[in-house]
């Protein structure tokens, strides 16, 4: 049932704007943390009964408890925190318990291997949260769009949503302009609510739109909040995703969060290091490994540029052959470029076994990028790799332009009668994805 709902909401919240954004889900935990964080600055509501800790492997339980000592007074809710629904399953819910069933009920399950949707993975990371009696549940899920936020409500949260999908009602409220009272009062209002709760609400979702302006998530849900006894609103599950482009702005609002891996996903060691140059350098290095023993592989300058010779190659019936999604960008200096690429060759070129495959240097008509710098490094790689490259079969072709391109591409042609491996050279005059045709051409090749 969780799947179908997130599966109507992504599809629902999808749009343009989503494409372009770097959507990153984070923890329940954090999403929750960040809302209680700064929920006061915009609206009367402080979530001051919200609290909830983080429980890892490494989690010390007995000053978990010195540290949050309503832990020990509070009936308790212990759930995984990794990025998967339907939770309830493989008994990963605990409900209603004290922190001696609580420290018990991890002790048994953190480190351990599970299968969840098909998916095998190890469960690292849990909530642990009060337990909160009420009457009362209600979905709402604010989602970042091209040209505004979609905002939705439901009076029947939790279990209830996917049974009442035709009661599910939606505000597209402009970005950056007041929210209008009129729409919200359409959205909340139902017989099932009464007026001082429906008032409060509204005050709620105001709050929680500003938080979601303000520290740029894209998307953030609760199925289901609820009021607690005291009437205050309470998110009892909850998740989010922030605009990772707008980390710059928003390193002390974050507090040094953490972007988990999508559940069963582990780094690669040669992702791990391309991922620590990253967050040292001023430049974008990014690398995924999509398929280790993928014949056709990618190192493109641009993140724009990444994703389109990605779609294409996909779009071109060759998803399954392509080895990794690769991106360098902002002008990374000659070392970076050249530690990247070596990293990159390492992955394209193992374990040959006679199959033709292809790597793609492109990149758009770059703005500032000096190409014949970023090519030097690059170059100082495939040298390094001219054995491997040749054992594996491997052809490149090059697209490129931007400032100081030709010199660039003059020393990718030179370099074919050094290295003895094919290498057809582009500039800008010809269509941008061409090599993409041109590499599955070959791959193709009897």
């Amino acid at each position: 049932r969780e799947i179908k709902i997130q599966r109507r909401i992504c599809v629902s919240h999808r749009s343009d704007r989503n494409v372009n954004m770097a959507r990153k889900k984070i923890r329940e935990h954090d999403a929750k943390h960040l809302l209680k964080q700064n929920l006061s600055r915009f609206c009367n509501f402080s979530l001051h009964n919200v609290n909830c800790v983080q429980v890892t492997p490494d989690t010390d339980f007995k000053k978990l408890a010195q540290d949050n000592p309503w832990l020990l007074t509070e009936k308790l809710v212990v759930k995984p925190d990794m990025l998967f629904g339907q939770r309830g399953k493989n008994n990963l819910v605990l409900l209603n318990a004290d922190y001696a069933a609580v420290e018990k009920f991890l002790q048994e399950r953190l480190g351990k291997e599970i299968d969840q949707n098909g998916i095998r993975g190890v469960l690292t990371h849990f909530i642990v949260e009060p337990f909160c009696p009420h009457q009362g549940e209600y979905y709402f899920s604010i989602a970042s769009e091209r040209t505004c936020n979609t905002l939705r409500f439901s009076p029947h949260g939790g279990i209830e949503v996917e049974e009442h999908w035709d009661e599910m009602r939606s505000y597209e409220a402009p970005v950056m302009e007041p929210l209008d009272d009129k729409q919200l009062e359409a959205l909340v209002r139902h017989p099932s609510i009464f007026a001082d709760r429906e008032k409060k609400i509204i005050e709620f979702i105001k709050g929680i739109v500003a938080v979601f302006e303000d520290l740029d998530f894209s998307l953030l849900e609760m199925n289901p909040f609820t009021f607690d006894k005291d009437e205050y609103p309470t998110p009892l599950d909850m998740r989010g995703e922030l605009d990772n482009t707008a980390l710059f702005k928003n390193i002390k609002k974050w507090n040094d969060i953490q972007f988990p891996q999508p559940w069963g996903r582990r780094l690669f060691p040669e992702e791990r290091k391309i991922q620590v140059m990253d967050e040292k350098s001023g430049a974008s290095l990014k690398l995924t490994v999509l398929n280790p023993k993928g014949r056709l592989w990618t190192m493109v300058a641009g993140g724009g540029a990444s994703v389109i010779y990605t779609d294409t190659v996909v779009d071109m019936g060759y998803g399954h052959e392509l080895g990794n999604y690769a991106e360098y960008s902002g002008n990374p200096n000659e070392k970076e470029t050249y530690v990247f690429a070596k990293t990159l060759l390492d992955l394209a070129t193992r374990n040959p076994d006679g199959q033709k495959r292809a790597l793609l240097i492109g990149g758009g008509v770059a703005n500032f990028t000096d190409v014949a710098l970023t090519f030097t490094g690059i170059i100082s790689a495939l040298q390094e790799y001219a054995e491997q490259l040749a054992k594996a079969r491997m052809r490149l072709y090059v697209r490129r332009g931007g400032p100081n391109y030709q010199a660039g591409l003059k020393m990718m042609k030179d370099l074919e009668g050094v290295l003895g491996v094919p290498i057809e050279v582009y500039g800008p005059e010809v269509n941008m994805t061409r090599i993409c045709k041109l590499a599955i051409a070959y791959l193709e090749e009897k």
